[in-house]
């Protein structure tokens, strides 16, 4: 490592234990407004609690969009069962990635997903892209991860899904078992859509 790389801070990569109550955060998101203009969008700050309380949610995270598996997996995946999931008494279901609400604005349209364009929308119809961008929730999760030597990302979100339910974490989905940094292989084997999806159902019954 370099002498100006970023000092990994062991709270901010211990995972949460399920049973805790998920970090409370801020996220600078971007909402559609009432505008001619070409870009018309304004921010909108949401807090983990808008999204969260009094609510049964999926989040699924990931290193980044526009990567590999991110994009041609793990989001099809969720998207694809978004109905199922919210059959199962799911209110919502979150992609949290640290990248800005630009970027994610433009990964979710080159993914194919319906844009909600209604003034004051949270962006897409069915799964939600939440901008991490400050890693703040990241950080709060326990899921930092920095890749430097591998792929030179910085700090991102390691790969991981839960169910919060009223702010509890109720399930984790970590991949490899816990945060590896500047690791090379992209494990995905628990966080995908089909093993929270029969979580779901073995819940329902």
């Amino acid at each position: 490592m370099s002498s100006l790389s970023r000092p990994i801070i062991e709270e901010h990569s211990t995972p949460i234990k399920e049973g805790k109550t998920a970090p409370s955060v801020t996220f600078r998101t971007r909402t559609r407004i009432e505008s001619d203009d070409e870009n018309p969008f304004d921010w909108k700050d949401i807090t983990s609690e808008d999204l969260f309380k009094g609510k049964r949610s999926v989040i699924f995270s990931l290193p980044g969009a526009f990567t590999p598996t991110c994009s041609t997996t793990h989001l099809p995946g969720y998207e694809a069962v978004y109905e199922e999931m919210k059959s199962l008494g799911i209110d919502e279901v979150y992609c949290v990635s640290v990248n800005d609400a630009f970027v994610m604005r433009q990964w979710g349209l080159a993914q194919g997903l319906e844009e909600d364009k209604t003034v004051g929308s949270p962006g897409f119809k069915q799964v939600k892209l939440i901008p991490d961008g400050a890693c703040l929730f990241t950080r709060g999760m326990g899921m930092s991860a920095t890749w430097e030597k591998e792929r030179g990302f910085g700090e991102r979100s390691w790969r991981y899904a839960a169910i919060i339910d009223d702010m509890k974490v109720e399930k984790l989905f970590i991949e490899g078992g816990g945060v590896l940094q500047d690791y090379g292989p992209d494990p995905f084997e628990v966080s995908d859509s089909g093993t929270v999806l029969e979580y779901l159902k073995s819940k329902s019954n």
